[in-house]
């Protein structure tokens, strides 16, 4: 699929991705990593807590929402280039979640001061398998007029 530069996108495009599925070993092994917590770690403490469950850590849903992210139909020029954004989580993620995603273009604006870029805003939903929303993200980001296919400029 070709890079989509900013003049290819427009207000109200939705996009989608693949799936990935979660497993009880990735919460635990991203936990211990990274955020180290009862109930991302054991299923048996996990039971005590505010989860009532093994949960993964919202920072884990937030970097398999990005790995989803980067692998959709998306595929921004440059690479996808935060400037800024607000990051909700709605439910917990399970050990047996599938997770997916729902993008739509919210806003397109081109840059005042670098005719080079642009920044687009999405919100991009992750969905698991039942379809619920499991984690809402708006996001902006620095997106490549066509007019500068070659490096990033700033």
């Amino acid at each position: 699929m070709a890079e989509r530069f900013l003049e290819d996108f427009a207000v109200g495009q939705t996009y989608s991705s693949g799936r990935v599925r979660v497993d009880a070993e990735e919460i635990k092994l991203f936990a211990r990593t990274f955020d180290p917590q009862p109930f991302h770690l054991d299923e048996e403490a996990a039971r005590s807590t505010f989860f009532h469950g093994l949960a993964a850590s919202g920072w884990h849903t937030a970097a398999l929402t990005m790995k989803l992210l980067v692998e959709s139909e998306l595929k921004l020029a440059g690479g996808i280039v935060g400037a800024g954004g607000e990051l909700s989580w709605e439910r917990p993620v399970r050990p047996g979640d599938e997770l997916h995603l729902h993008t739509e273009v919210l806003e397109i604006r081109p840059s005042r001061s670098n005719p080079h870029q642009g920044r687009i805003k999405l919100r991009t939903t992750t969905l698991n398998q039942d379809e619920k929303p499991v984690q809402t993200t708006m996001m902006n980001l620095v997106v490549q007029r066509r007019s500068n296919a070659g490096p990033a400029a700033e």
